[in-house]
């Protein structure tokens, strides 16, 4: 059984389910956020630990996911937890913009479940 807990920030229903499944059946914890808001008070939490990993979303309600991003990365409690954007934008200047808001990676949507845990692998090494 994995110990990595990683964190999903993701609004959409049927995302967060498909994510929940793929890093549940790679042993995965899951702690789960709706809004970049909820987010951020997650991580800020001292009882709770931090996550190992966080997978964001880009367009959330209220604070979007970029933003979201900046926030942590400027926080030293946050700082050095790698964040993949989760997105389906995938146009060109896309991912130079995601690595200068201080994402690690991202993963596009569609998710290609075949190769989806090890993306994350890679992120935990």
């Amino acid at each position: 059984m994995n110990s990595r807990t990683i964190l999903v920030v993701e609004d959409n229903d049927m995302n967060m389910q498909l994510v929940e499944y793929l890093l549940e059946e790679g042993g995965y914890a899951i702690v789960k956020a709706t809004s970049g808001e909820e987010a951020l008070a997650i991580t800020r939490r001292e009882d709770d630990g931090r996550p190992d990993l966080i997978l964001m979303d880009i367009h959330l309600p209220g604070m979007d996911g970029l933003s979201v991003v900046r926030a942590m990365k400027t926080d030293d409690r946050t700082a050095r937890i790698p964040i993949l954007a989760l997105t389906a934008h995938a146009m060109r200047g896309d991912k130079d913009r995601f690595l200068d808001a201080g994402c690690d990676g991202y993963i596009s949507k569609p998710i290609d479940v075949k190769t989806f845990l090890t993306s994350i692998e890679q992120y935990l090494r």
